[in-house]
Parts: C-alpha cells; structure tokens; sequence
C-alpha cells in the first residue's frame, strides 16, 4: 500500500483544489481524505506540493518497430514516466507502419510486459500511410487501436478522407488527422515569414495547415462525425476551430508545448533542434495558441514527443529531420508559460493534460477519485531547473530548450498503484 499525505489535490472533478491524503491499495485509490493512517504503508510526504492525476498524451512517437536508434517503447515508456504521463498513445508511422492487428498486438504486449505505464497504440488510416486504401478499422479497434492517425502524413485525397470518417464514425473510433498541404509546405523547412528571409532558408506557409485544417472542419461538419486535429500551430487555425464549434462542429484539437512555448526566431543559427513539423510560427501565432488554451478552443496539450538520434540533427539545417523530443520537458513548458504567467491554473492544466486527453481518446484516467485507477503525479510547480538533455531518459536529446531556466518539476509518478518514479528518478 501507499500513501500520499497533505498534498494539494487537484482531482479533475472538483472545481477547487483542497488539502488531503490519498491511501492506494493494489492499483486503485482506496481512500482520499485527512488524517489517513499511513502506518505500514510506504509514505509520500506531498506536503506543500500538489497531487493531481496522471498526465495523459493522445499523441507521441515511440518510434518501434523499425526506428529503435531514435527510441524504443522502453525507453519511450520511461522517459514519459519521468515526465509524469501514466498513459500515452504512440503513432503508427513506424517500420512497419502500424496499420494491421498483429503490430497493434505487438506495441500492447510490448508494452504492458514492461509493468511501467500505459500505452495506447493508434494505427493508421490507410494501408501504409499512403494515403489510398482504408485499413480494416473494426479489427484494429478490436485488437486495441484507440484512435487512427496518418500522423506525419496527411490524407490529401479528399474522398478518402470522408469515406474515413464516415466508417470510423461508425465505429466510434477517432481520427486524428496531419493537416498539411505539402504542394505547399514541401520544400520548406521553416516558417515563412522575416525569419526564413533573414536566414535564406525556404518558408512554410500558415495556409499549408489552415487550408486541410479548414477542409476537414468541413468534412465533419457535412458527415456530423467528429475528428481530431494534431498540433495546432497557426491563429488562422485557432480562429478555424473556434468558428467550428460556434456552430457546433464536432471538432476538438490539439496543441504541442513547443507552439506555445516558442516562436522561429529559434531557429536562428540554424539550430536543427528547433526544426519541428508543423514548424514554430511568429509571435502573434504564439499568443493566439495560448488564448486557445485558455478560452477552450484548444482542448488539450499533447507532446508530439519525436525523439531523432543525434545524426539526424547534427547535419545542415534543409536535411536534419523534423521533431522534438517532448515527454520530459512538457509539464514544465506548460508551468513556464501558462501557470507562472497566470493564464491558466492548476484545474485548466488538469483539463488539458489529464481529464480532456482521457476524454477524447476514450480510456479510463485523468481524475483521482475513490476506487478509481491510481494514475497519480506530485508534482512541484514553483520548482526552477536548468535543462540538461544529457539527463533525459529518452535516447532522443533533440530539443531548443536545452539550457533553459524553466518552472515545475515532477517528482512522483504512480501508475496503476505502482511507483515508477520516485524524487524525479525511475526507480
């Protein structure tokens, strides 16, 4: 049994934090309430600190089969764990691509033989990611798919894109789609705008992902089925979405911590690291993501954690590879720049990090209640830390926050009544 005492509860069901002890028994939470006997029971002091669920990411890269040099399920799972995520879902754009039973059965196994956290695979939408013929969406439901993404893709054809949405609404199962029209992002590299001009590199227009993000508002809206857009990086797009659902559009979307956390103007010096898809935007493009964030126009925070070897970075900015690696610096990005900078608080953080991604993905998770899984993070907001990518988990250290001084630390992490990392360490 474990304990976790005088904590400030954030349990994604009240509407105000409060003070209490959580009691967890095998991998439920047995008890939440005061002065709770800890006798026997390995004790967490959360004294001064808060408790809240889990975090949960609807969008990441684990990058196996096929990728293991950039990072493995294991070293994924614990590089999520150290970043306080108790469940996450990985993207099919492995090698093989995830998009037949038998790989969504490996990623499961794989996974849960590990005893460590949560993995959801989600598959693809079409056979290999080209973009053409559907995949047999009830089966990989069946097999455990949660969601279907061409993630890193986008479904350029239009027809197939309805005809997706109309079987997969059938089924209750979502899509999660790559907005990008690569007849216009191709061969850019960064943002367009004064940065890409400055450093002669070739520009990526916001109308790549307003244009598909726009037309799949409007797919869902004809069908009535709903979708899910990836990591909104635009206004233009914030504002697309927000018309949307004003008119009741089944729409929810995402948002990367790099899009509000950055702008291009890291990008200068041609820091690969700084090199993401869809790329960071202008400063007025960050702004917009935020007031996203807090009006709930963006529903929830996920990582796009996609970690790269360092040969793929270190080479001239036009050939390194898009991505960032995100598990462990996502709780502190959104603590940087939402929490300290007062424009959320810990129930919106909730909402975005735990509660809504649980709700879109469909799975259990992203509250603390009594008899309820015991996916739990104590964490530290105020805590300051200098970013070492040399300490992180995952083999990927692709980041342009390396060096930064940022707010919020994760300290504890329990999955399933497991404690998989104990004082800021997997133990």
């Amino acid at each position: 049994m474990l304990c976790i005492k005088n904590g400030k509860i954030v349990d994604g069901i009240n509407k105000s934090p409060y003070i209490a002890d959580i009691l967890i028994e095998e991998d439920r939470i047995a008890q939440i309430g005061t002065n709770i006997s800890s006798d026997s029971h390995t004790c967490i002091d959360a004294t001064g600190k808060w408790v809240i669920p889990g975090l949960i990411d609807a969008h990441c890269h684990l990058r196996e089969p096929g990728f293991e040099h950039k990072e493995d399920i294991l070293s994924g799972m614990r590089s999520a764990a150290i970043g306080g995520f108790t469940s996450i879902a990985c993207m099919a754009n492995t090698s093989p691509v995830i998009d037949n039973v038998p790989l969504v059965e490996y990623i499961k196994n794989k996974s849960s033989s590990y005893g460590l956290i949560r993995v959801f695979p989600i598959a693809s939408v079409t056979k290999g990611q080209m973009g053409q013929e559907l995949t047999d969406m009830a089966d990989l439901k069946k097999a455990g798919a949660v969601a279907l993404s061409d993630d890193g893709k986008p479904i350029l054809n239009s027809h197939i894109m309805k005809t997706a949405l109309e079987y997969s609404g059938a089924l209750d199962l979502l899509i999660i789609s790559h907005c990008e029209d690569i007849a216009l992002s191709s061969d850019g590299v960064m943002n367009e705008g004064e940065m890409s001009t400055r450093l002669g590199l070739k520009g990526i227009s916001r109308a790549s992902e307003e244009i598909m993000v726009a037309r799949d508002i409007l797919l869902s809206e004809v069908t009535g089925i709903r979708i899910h857009i990836a990591h909104i990086s635009t206004r233009g797009s914030v504002e697309l979405v927000r018309q949307a659902k004003s008119r009741g559009v089944k729409v929810t979307c995402e948002t990367a911590p790099h899009y509000f956390s950055a702008d291009d103007s890291m990008v200068d010096g041609y820091d690969t690291n700084a090199k993401v898809n869809p790329p960071l935007r202008a400063v007025f493009d960050v702004s917009a993501v935020i007031d996203g964030l807090v009006d709930g126009t963006i529903d929830i925070i996920a990582t796009d954690h996609a970690p790269h070897h360092r040969d793929e970075k270190e080479v001239e900015f036009a050939l390194a590879a898009n991505g960032l690696s995100g598990f462990e610096l996502a709780f502190s990005l959104a603590c940087t720049n939402l929490y300290k900078t007062n424009r959320i608080d810990m129930i919106r953080f909730v909402e975005l990090m735990c509660k809504g991604p649980a709700k879109i993905l469909g799975i259990i998770g992203g509250t603390l209640e009594i008899n309820g899984r015991a996916d739990v993070a104590v964490v530290d907001p105020e805590k300051e830390y200098i970013v070492d990518v040399y300490k992180f988990y995952s083999k990927g250290k692709n980041t342009p926050f390396n060096g930064s001084l940022l707010n919020g630390s994760v300290l504890h992490t329990i999955s399933g009544g497991k404690l998989i990392v104990h004082n800021g360490k997997i133990i």
